[in-house]
């Protein structure tokens, strides 16, 4: 035989060799991918087994078998606290429609009669797991918190609240804005009667109901607003500034989100399979059953709510013949609360609140809508390191919105169009005076189906010097003013307090 012919059949069967070692580790991963699919479906089934006594406890796997779905976390032998039975099964991840058991409460989103419409049941406990017809947690993103006082043992897993004496201070009227599934999208108009309309739903169905709203009275302090008083701006009238001391009389209502999906969707003029894929992937995948449950419409998002401040008589709200100031307003905590002058924030918002309380001592109401949206929904962390671009780069009226651009790729995430529902909530149809320069603010309201009869832009006096840089760029974006459009030549020559200027 040739060693020509003997390196053709060694290079054969080398190959045979190869080709055998390919097969196999195919079949293994087919096998693999078989038992990881099997161990998915015992994962998310309804009703996971429970380990006999005679079972060794999860001990978990590590993610190199591709095995991590049951963790010592779920194994209470592991844990030695007195709650950890509670979780002593396999997580439910998420569940379907055509699965088992699973038959969501009624929803009727827009029924005027809330027994027709149905209560919010978005709870996991027992009583209500199959019969959820709402995903999310109450309370927003402080169900985080919930979840550690659980995980703490400082809070029983299965609390009921108690809620005697927890109802309105004042009745908000229904009103036909509550039955118009395209006017409210976004709250639920019920949120703050779930514990006497649902009562029976509560109490004989032991199911986890639980407000989404509350209303309350209080008496507020101001400092601008006491120095006003003092100097003459403002005068004591004994029923919304009711002493010499400057204390406000107002109700409040605080208001967490409740998103009606597909109306959701349509108010941003997106697909509801998009939005639903969209929330899912930027919230980290929290929440599969976005996914999962195409069935459930109504959604409890992790993010904070708004606070109502009313000024007057809150029936007259809905009374087109009384006059109406309003001022609506995202979160600045370090201007509102710390007094930062780098944005007008809190002057506005104060001047809104004495231009409020004014309107309500003549006769009118005064209103102001506090949402949480820190730095234009972009959050703190990503608002200061904004800060540190535009006063490191030469702060700019010119550059204002490039440099949040640069950091969040976007120059604002408020998207107003969801705003307007608090508004058909308390049954508003005009605005007499609109406390706020926002062109999308404006915008969103008035094609709500809700006239602005007069915009009120701040007193150039009430604009801190280094956030002129911030009222300029708003104003040649589009915001309203009674004054010069910047050119521009305008936007560069207005700039801001920079590193130097600071005191180290």
């Amino acid at each position: 035989m040739s060693e020509q012919v003997l390196s053709q059949i060694l290079a054969t069967l080398s190959s045979l060799h190869a080709s055998q070692q390919l097969l196999s580790q195919k079949v293994d991963r087919i096998q693999a991918e078989k038992v990881h699919e099997s161990k998915i479906k015992d994962a998310l089934f309804l009703r996971p087994s429970r380990p006999s006594s005679a079972t060794p406890a999860y001990s978990g796997h590590s993610d190199s078998d591709m095995d991590t779905l049951v963790s010592p976390t779920f194994a209470p032998a592991t844990l030695g606290h007195p709650e950890s039975s509670m979780y002593s099964d396999p997580p439910v991840l998420t569940t379907y429609p055509d699965q088992e058991g699973i038959k969501p409460y009624k929803m009727n989103w827009g029924a005027a009669d809330p027994a027709e419409r149905g209560p919010i049941v978005v709870s996991r406990l027992p009583s209500s797991f199959k019969i959820r017809n709402a995903l999310g947690a109450y309370s927003g993103s402080y169900s985080i918190y919930r979840g550690l006082a659980v995980a703490m043992g400082d809070l029983p897993f299965d609390h009921r609240p108690n809620f005697e004496n927890t109802q309105p201070v004042i009745e908000i009227q229904q009103q036909p804005q509550w039955s118009d599934p395209t006017k409210i999208v976004s709250m639920d108009p019920f949120g703050h009667l779930t514990s006497t309309l649902y009562k029976s739903e509560i109490e004989d169905q032991d199911l986890d109901i639980r407000p989404t709203i509350a209303i309350t009275r209080a008496h507020m302090i101001v400092p601008e607003l006491q120095d006003e008083l003092k100097n003459g701006g403002l005068a004591v009238d004994g029923k919304v500034i009711v002493n010499e001391s400057g204390e406000l009389n107002v109700h409040k209502a605080a208001v967490d989100p409740v998103w009606y999906l597909p109306g959701v969707a349509a108010r941003l003029n997106v697909e509801e399979s998009f939005l639903r894929r969209s929330l899912f992937e930027n919230s980290g995948g929290m929440f599969p059953e976005l996914i999962t449950r195409p069935d459930i419409k109504v959604f409890l998002p992790p993010i904070g709510g708004l606070t109502v401040y009313i000024f007057g008589n809150h029936e007259l709200l809905s009374d087109p013949n009384t006059r109406l100031t309003v001022r609506v307003h995202d979160e600045c905590n370090g201007s509102d609360v710390f007094g930062s002058d780098i944005c007008t924030c809190r002057p506005y918002l104060i001047y809104g609140m004495k231009e409020a309380v004014k309107e309500a001592q003549n006769g009118g109401v005064g209103l102001i809508i506090y949402f949480r949206k820190e730095g234009r929904a972009l959050g703190e962390v990503t608002k200061y390191l904004v800060y540190n671009a535009r006063k490191r780069g030469g702060d700019s009226a010119e550059k204002y919105f490039a440099r949040t651009e640069n950091v969040a790729g976007v120059k604002d995430m408020r998207f107003q169009a969801l705003m307007p529902d608090i508004l058909h909530w308390l049954g508003v149809t005009k605005i007499d005076r609109f406390m706020s320069m926002s062109n999308m603010k404006h915008d969103a309201v008035v094609e709500a189906g809700i006239p602005i009869l007069e915009r009120v832009a701040i007193p150039d006096e009430l604009i801190p010097p280094d956030s002129k840089v911030e009222i300029d760029a708003k104003i040649a974006a589009g915001y309203f003013t009674t004054g010069n459009i910047p050119d521009a030549a305008d936007l560069k020559r207005t700039v801001g307090r920079g590193w130097d200027d600071f005191h180290h």
